[in-house]
């Protein structure tokens, strides 16, 4: 199989790089700066042990590879926001053979939230959800950092909608197991991406206040997570209990610091720090806030997280621009 990472960044770029180091062939999608630095001087993982840099194959998009081949996968990694455009971009691609990519190939979406899987199904017919828990940086063009040990990472997946068999599933799984990564293969990974939604609505929180450290920090977040359960809870909606989540990660994937990188934050943060155009929050706590509305549930904590997000990528405010009590008094204000 040919693995394409469609957007090398933070995720991609790890997965790319892992599995371009245990063998695979991979083709690594990027723009800009990014992708001039990984055509002159190849796609550069930091771990924990060190740097390891891998010559792969890099296109700006599909238009460059020409007719596609009959055993490619592609990695979805692009942040939801930019979802549509890149699935539109690939789906009516050519493939060795005859049809399209869309009628034939199968994706994996390793992206945050839930919704990436039903965008992608309307434009292909063979989906595969991803829960990535998966600590990765973009650290500048070219480079990406990975500080989970002694596995990189774990991987669930699983096919969407469940119940569909997927012929390439386990070859997949068996060669990330193959580069430093776990690969379970629940029944439905769909509460194991509905558990990550949860967990990721802190990321707004690190975002907008910084670090989430201290009882104020802490109790923000325990109210977001709160109102998404809540809501997930009244939309008959199933998650992965956090114990259960404990328990496969156990000490598999263990945060250790990386070589010359100082910590960073998450996916959300991340954004921000780099001035992004755009940032995730509206498919992270603004899921919550939609599946909130439909089943007539409040949810005006992660409504403000979602906003204040959305405001600071407007005005170019970096990460850390507010206070837990700013946030708190555009959350009381939103309550009324």
């Amino acid at each position: 199989m040919r693995y394409i990472v469609i957007g090398a960044g933070a995720v991609g770029g790890t997965v790319g790089a892992r599995l371009a180091g245990s063998g695979c062939e991979v083709v690594c999608v990027a723009r800009g700066a990014h992708r001039e630095a990984l055509e002159r001087d190849g796609l550069r993982l930091v771990t924990p042990e060190g740097a390891h840099v891998h010559r792969v194959p890099v296109v700006r998009g599909p238009e460059e590879l020409g007719e596609l081949r009959a055993d490619d996968v592609l990695l979805l990694a692009v942040k939801s926001q930019d979802t549509v455009a890149a699935l539109d971009a690939w789906a009516p691609r050519p493939v060795a053979g005859g049809g399209t990519a869309g009628e034939r190939l199968p994706v994996l979406c390793l992206q945050n939230g839930v919704a990436n899987e039903r965008m992608a199904l309307r434009r292909f017919a063979r989906v595969i959800g991803v829960c990535v828990w998966l600590p990765a940086t973009y650290v500048e063009a070219g480079t990406v950092g990975a500080g989970g040990a002694p596995l990189t990472g774990i991987l669930h997946l699983g096919t969407y909608p469940r119940g569909r068999t997927e012929p390439v599933l386990e070859a997949v799984a068996a060669d990330l197991r193959a580069s430093h990564f776990d690969a379970p293969l629940p029944d439905d990974v769909m509460p194991w991406k509905y558990a990550k939604l949860l967990g990721n609505l802190a990321n707004a929180v690190e975002a907008l206040t910084g670090p989430v450290e201290g009882p104020e920090a802490l109790a923000l977040v325990e109210a977001a997570r709160a109102e998404g359960s809540a809501v997930l809870e009244a939309a008959g909606i199933a998650a992965t209990s956090e114990e259960e989540a404990r328990r496969v990660r156990g000490d598999r994937v263990e945060l250790r610091p990386l070589p010359g990188i100082p910590r960073g934050g998450g996916s959300t943060w991340q954004s921000l720090t780099r001035g992004a155009a755009s940032a995730e929050a509206d498919w992270l706590n603004g899921e919550i806030v939609l599946t909130g509305r439909l089943h007539d549930v409040p949810a005006p904590v992660n409504e403000t997280l979602r906003t204040l997000v959305n405001e600071a990528v407007r005005a170019g405010r970096g990460a850390g621009a507010y206070t837990v009590a700013e946030v708190r008094e555009r959350i009381a204000a939103v309550r009324g």
